[in-house]
């Protein structure tokens, strides 16, 4: 059994009732112009898809190399940092509460 993915595609025949359809709209003159500006609105896509590439590796590629900035962003009175207390444990309640 063969595969017929294409097989909706326009071939033979097809192709050369299109082409006068198009020529019959659009007009013999006004052909060349079409098939230029899709020609110059695909290649900008492109370009500006390649450039938009080009962004994406430069700041992942920045991201990479670049420290991890450890200093705050701000000036001014911050204030200190908060150094974790260790919870009390059952021992240390039953010891307190054992000499009251």
């Amino acid at each position: 059994m063969e595969n017929h993915i294409f097989a909706w595609l326009p071939h033979g025949t097809d192709l050369f009732w299109l082409f006068l359809l198009f020529v019959l709209l659009f007009g013999a003159n006004k052909l060349p112009q079409l098939a230029r500006g899709l020609g110059k609105s695909l290649g900008e896509f492109k370009k500006a898809k390649e450039d938009f590439e080009k962004e994406v590796h430069a700041v992942t590629a920045d991201a990479d190399t670049k420290p991890a900035d450890t200093q705050p962003k701000v000036s001014g009175n911050l204030p200190q940092p908060v150094t974790p207390v260790p919870a009390p444990t059952a021992t240390s309640v039953d010891a307190s509460t054992k000499t009251t």
